[in-house]
């Protein structure tokens, strides 16, 4: 792709971008929100019209692109959303609109013999073909998706933030496949918000910032800070936005807190001005003691307090209406509505402060709703477009928008940052630091230590269902939570201190 140029009406989405891979090669893609990554892999897809410049697959100019086009000449895209079919099989699904057919029947022995074949041949996977896409995980889905293209003789694969939903073994076996497949020949573009996976896979990586493709580079020979550097103009070094708050009374207390069978007795104080790690292995119950916070799971017994009174979540309603918001991992399936607009999505919570008498003020919502773009830097033409359209970082500004509508005293916010870019992450950081220097209260889940060291005034680590450490700023290292979390003894045999706050 040479000297791409695309614009939707006076917005320049594109501007003499480049993108060239070559055969036997895993070539990165990476750029901040808004770069323009999904821009140029949906123009090579034919779901955009070019405004300008060529397109060449294997030394053939295509004028008409379409998704049929492209597909023919071998070029297939892994979206981050599977787009599977659930009551679909395995075979059916690696097969699908490419069936094999006997006379005028589909042939279904082919189709799952063919199907085991290629499992085993490229993933070292015994998986029956006649298992039901609603009984995988969500790596068996994606291993699905890329063998379909594989069926398919595929000579180019795109990779949209394929390893988004996958834990660490997942992870590792997925470019372990890939590793091979370039080996064999294949083309990847490899499309990814992390940074460390960039460096270990791929060969090479087009770095975008502002539409435009500012270098080509051996990610292993410049290294991240330089990529990081590359794609938001900003140096590394303010990766970590530094803060300095006066901590002020408890707002959230909880008391010998249990919801069997994912935790029990787990308490802490959470006080105003406070960012408060919280983090675990898969499985541990971080994220449960989270949603009991909000009134998502029943507890079994416990105790919790907000500013000194006791309350009992029964619903996050209940959560809400006292001044408890709650930032989800997966924001497009419990933090946006994709089908209405950014206006629609951020009023939903506080539709009261801009109605009267049953009925919306657009005057006063479009008002409120500007600003909070504004001050968010969420990268949209206007209030009225529809979220789907936005990218990941911009969409999880949109719910963090929501909430700051909403004045929230405490703000649960469970993987902020996951599948979001550098930059954005920065700002997702500076907005936690603003909110905390306000006042607020803040429960910070991650499962990327590093920004738990970093952002945190402390941090508490639950281990199969019980808080065994609190740790204060300054106190940690990476390392040493991971040790906590993976439930090893903190220093020569000593368990890891368990404090709470008076």
């Amino acid at each position: 792709m040479r000297n791409v140029r695309k614009t939707f009406g006076p917005v320049i989405a594109l501007e003499k971008a480049d993108l060239v891979v070559h055969p036997g090669t895993i070539h990165g893609l990476v750029g901040a929100n808004g770069a323009g990554k999904s821009t140029i892999i949906k123009i090579l897809a034919g779901i955009y019209r070019k405004t300008a410049g060529t397109i060449r697959i294997f030394g053939e100019t295509i004028e008409d692109v379409t998704p049929v086009a492209i597909e023919r000449r071998g070029v297939h895209f892994i979206h981050q959303d599977r787009l599977l079919v659930p009551t679909a099989t395995v075979a059916e699904s690696i097969f699908l609109r490419n069936e094999p057919r006997f006379g005028p029947f589909l042939n279904h022995r082919h189709m799952r013999r063919r199907s085991k074949e290629l499992l085993h041949r490229y993933f070292d996977l015994e998986l029956s073909p006649d298992t039901l896409i609603s009984e995988l995980s969500t790596a068996q889905q994606k291993i699905v998706q890329i063998t379909r293209a594989l069926a398919q003789d595929a000579r180019v694969l795109v990779l949209d933030e394929p390893t988004a939903a996958l834990i660490d073994k997942e992870v590792k076996s997925l470019f372990k496949v890939l590793r091979r497949l370039r080996d064999d020949g294949l083309a990847i573009v490899f499309i990814s918000h992390y940074m460390s996976e960039i460096t270990e896979i791929c060969d090479t990586v087009t770095v975008l910032r502002n539409g435009v493709d500012v270098g080509v580079v051996d990610p292993r020979e410049v290294g991240i800070p330089r990529i990081v550097e590359m794609m938001t103009a900003r140096n590394t070094s303010e990766m970590y936005p530094r803060r300095a708050v006066a901590l002020g009374a408890p707002v959230l207390s909880v008391r010998d807190l249990t919801c069997e069978p994912y935790f029990r007795n787990v308490s802490f104080d959470l006080h105003a001005g406070e960012i408060l790690g919280l983090t675990g292995l898969l499985g541990s119950g971080d994220k449960e003691v989270l949603k009991a916070l909000f009134g998502q799971l029943r507890t079994d017994s416990g105790e919790i307090h907000l500013n000194g009174e006791r309350v009992e979540f029964r619903s996050p309603v209940a959560a809400v209406s006292s001044g408890v918001a709650k930032i989800p991992e997966d924001r497009r399936a419990h933090g946006v509505a994709a089908g209405l607009s950014v206006r629609e999505n951020v009023s939903l919570a506080s539709l009261s402060d801009v109605s009267s008498r049953g009925f919306v003020n657009r005057s006063r919502e479009v008002e409120v709703v500007s600003g909070l773009i504004d001050d968010l830097n969420i990268k949209t033409p206007g209030p009225d477009q529809l979220v789907k359209n936005l990218s990941g970082g911009n969409q999880q500004k949109v719910v963090v928008a929501k909430w700051l509508n909403c004045n929230s005293q405490v703000y649960l916010m469970d993987e902020p940052t996951v599948a979001v870019d550098v930059g954005a992450k920065i700002e997702i950081f500076e907005l936690m630091n603003r909110l905390a220097e306000e006042g607020k209260a803040l429960i910070f889940l991650s499962s990327d230590l590093e920004e738990i060291v970093e952002m945190c005034d402390r941090t508490l680590v639950i281990y199969r269902g019980e808080m065994i450490a609190d740790y204060a700023r300054g106190d940690i290292d990476a390392d040493r939570l991971l040790a906590a979390a993976s439930g090893a003894p903190a220093e020569r045999g000593t368990p890891a201190p368990v404090r709470r706050s008076a």
